[in-house]
């Protein structure tokens, strides 16, 4: 019988260390996503690069006035006013002159300005990231190419968590909506990322502890603008299942592309022609003529 007793203390002693110690982490994790989650979102490469040719480097102010800089890639055959002007927000550990290559190709392939502007913290520029300065930074950028390039047409592109910030300018401009929203590797929103790099429970607190309140699915839900995806289906950052998500829960769904065997940072490489033709009809179209789905596989490069 003693050892019976025994043996029930020692299991209830176990289980009680295991939920105290459960408890602890679910406290660090919770305090220390408190205190560092601009951190994660926000990590800008601690080099300056200068652009290759042909982008031409232009200067602008955030919407709280802050200075900031940019890049503009023109078609070959460039007018005075740009038919259609592609906004490309970059991802987290990215920089806007890393682009230019991409930015290049997409003007001469499908006739469009590409402006790729930076965010403060990036590229040389003061200040440090966080997700009311990336917003005002890229509302400035939207105000910017209003206000300077005076396009007929204006597209938003956003690469992994540019398209969050793309996304949420789009959901400002209600009175004249982007022509499309073009998004490549997105997540659904800020609090599933959460969940899946820390613990189930952060998602019951992240209202009371979130600085951070990007959410793509519930955006293009409301949006009056075609939304298009694409992503890759070996992405180990952001599960292609988000890009799903974000594709179908569109209120006015464009064309999802699923490359097959592509990770996070090489879908223009492993997609080949059928992504930049899907870039090229994401830019290029006012209204997409059918909801299309298209895998496409690694082989077909």
């Amino acid at each position: 019988m003693d050892n019976g007793r025994r043996g029930l203390r020692r299991v209830v002693t176990l289980v009680g260390i295991a939920v105290a110690a459960a408890v602890v982490w679910v406290v660090l994790t919770t305090f220390w996503m408190w205190r560092y989650q601009e951190r994660v979102v926000f990590q800008p490469p601690m080099i300056e690069v200068e652009a290759p040719a042909p982008a031409r480097r232009v200067e602008f102010n955030a919407a709280d006035g802050h200075q900031l800089y940019g890049y503009l890639l023109s078609p070959p055959a460039e007018s005075a006013r740009p038919v259609t002007v592609v906004i490309a927000y970059h991802g987290n550990a990215d920089l806007s002159a890393w682009l230019v290559p991409w930015a290049s190709e997409l003007a001469d392939r499908a006739g469009v300005t590409v402006f790729l502007p930076e965010y403060r913290g990036y590229g040389g520029i003061t200040g440090s990231p966080t997700y009311a300065s990336a917003s005002s930074d890229a509302l400035g950028a939207l105000e910017f190419a209003r206000s300077t390039l005076q396009p007929a047409r204006i597209v938003l592109f956003g690469h992994s968590l540019g398209t969050a910030v793309a996304s949420d300018v789009a959901a400002t401009m209600t009175a004249g909506p982007p022509s499309a929203l073009v998004l490549q590797s997105p997540f659904t929103s800020a609090r599933d990322m959460a969940a899946r790099m820390l613990v189930p429970p952060i998602p019951w607190v992240w209202r009371r502890i979130s600085r951070v309140h990007y959410d793509t699915r519930a955006l293009v839900a409301g949006m009056d603008a075609p939304v298009w995806v694409a992503h890759g289906t070996a992405d180990v950052v952001i599960p292609a299942r988000m890009g799903r998500q974000v594709f179908h829960a569109a209120r006015r769904p464009g064309e999802l592309l699923l490359v097959d065997g592509a990770g996070h940072n090489d879908l223009a490489d492993v997609g080949g022609e059928r992504y930049w033709r899907w870039l090229t009809r994401a830019t290029t179209r006012e209204v997409p003529d059918v909801t299309r789905d298209v895998t496409t596989k690694a082989a077909t490069k």
